[in-house]
């Protein structure tokens, strides 16, 4: 199979980061977004979108977002589980993660990381933070109470918010009044197959 991704992008890491976790075999092809090659005839047949991460399977199918490709790729895998409410669980973080964390932390990261914090950008850099910091107050809470954003176990609940919440500092964020997530960090990197981001 074939993953194209920016590795720097969170939405595009956490594919990264699971493929490593479940040994996934694949061919990792570089995207650049700032030189618009998801907006070329070839990958628009692949994503009409225009988006990345994007996963080509062995057969030409494709799949897109990021959570949703997460989802095939976990599937069958040691990080699944079959229990109906325990999966819902994992579902509920990942729209959370894409609905209350990613709009505020990506947003503001790229902002600073990607486009190197242009003056007319600035007023939106600082409206994202109050509610990031309300999104990584609600994981600072869940994770005092279990070591895994879903419970007890690493799940890919985990690797969605893990993608952009580890470099959240990169968006102006400061984890260091969050220290259930800092361990929780810790966890995720201490994983024999743990691949950084860069």
């Amino acid at each position: 199979m074939k993953i194209y991704g920016d590795i720097r992008s969170g939405n595009c890491y956490k594919i990264k980061l699971l493929a490593s976790i479940l040994d996934i075999d694949h061919e990792w092809i570089e995207v650049d977004i700032l030189a618009g090659e998801t907006q070329t005839s070839d990958f628009l047949q692949k994503n009409p979108n225009g988006k990345i991460p994007l996963l080509e399977l062995d057969d030409g199918r494709c799949i897109s977002e990021s959570n949703a490709i997460l989802n095939y790729l976990v599937s069958g895998s040691a990080l699944a589980t079959e229990d109906a409410f325990a999966n819902a669980k994992i579902l509920q973080w990942q729209f959370f993660e894409q609905y209350s964390h990613e709009p505020y932390i990506a947003v503001a990261r790229f902002i600073a990381k990607y486009l190197g914090m242009p003056e007319e950008r600035k007023a939106e850099f600082e409206s994202k933070q109050a509610d990031g910091h309300k999104a990584l107050k609600v994981m600072e809470e869940q994770l005092a109470a279990t070591d895994y954003l879903a419970g007890d176990a690493l799940s890919i609940a985990d690797i969605s918010l893990y993608g952009y919440t580890h470099v959240a500092d990169e968006g102006g964020f400061d984890l260091s009044g969050y220290p259930a997530i800092l361990r929780w960090i810790d966890r995720i990197q201490s994983h024999p197959n743990y691949v950084a981001m860069v």
